[in-house]
Formats: C-alpha cells, structure tokens, sequence
C-alpha cells in the first residue's frame, strides 16, 4: 500500500462539524469521504459533481421581478386564481 500524505487545509468550523457528522451517519470518516473525492477527481478527469454560480431564484433580475411583484400586491393591484398543474 502506498505511503499516506497528510493535507492541511483551512475550514469553517461550522462546515467541518456538519460534514463530519453527516460522514458519520454514513459510516465514513471526513479523511475516507475526502479520499473519495479525489480518487474521483482523479478516475473521471473532473469534479464529479455539477458546479453552478448560484441559484437563480438569487439572481438580482429575479428579485427585482419579485419585489415589483410584492409592490402591487400590497397596492391591491393582484389577481386571484387557481393554481395550475404542470
């Protein structure tokens, strides 16, 4: 077997616990979870997992829609209706 490399890498406290627990439940430790990734970095030439900017539900066009929409609401210019199924 291979000699084992330490890496030091700095994470918000907060993360590292939630991460460390959910390993756990899992039955896996944060090292064995990290191995994991980087055996699949590695085994798929990628990140192994989709990577995105941010939530368009976030993006600054769609909150300015959001809160004119919430402005004529509150101005009682709304229309009632019945949810439609897509």
């Amino acid at each position: 077997m291979p000699k084992a490399s330490t890496v030091t890498m700095r994470v918000d406290e907060s993360l590292k616990r939630q991460a460390e627990a959910l390993c756990e439940e899992m039955g896996l430790t944060l090292s064995t979870a990290y191995t994991m990734l980087l055996k699949a970095i590695v085994r798929t030439r990628s990140i192994p997992f989709a990577l995105q900017a941010s939530d368009p539900f976030y993006s600054e066009v769609n909150q300015a829609c959001l809160r004119e929409s919430i402005r004529e609401l509150n101005a009682g210019h709304g229309m009632e209706h019945d949810l439609i199924d897509a």
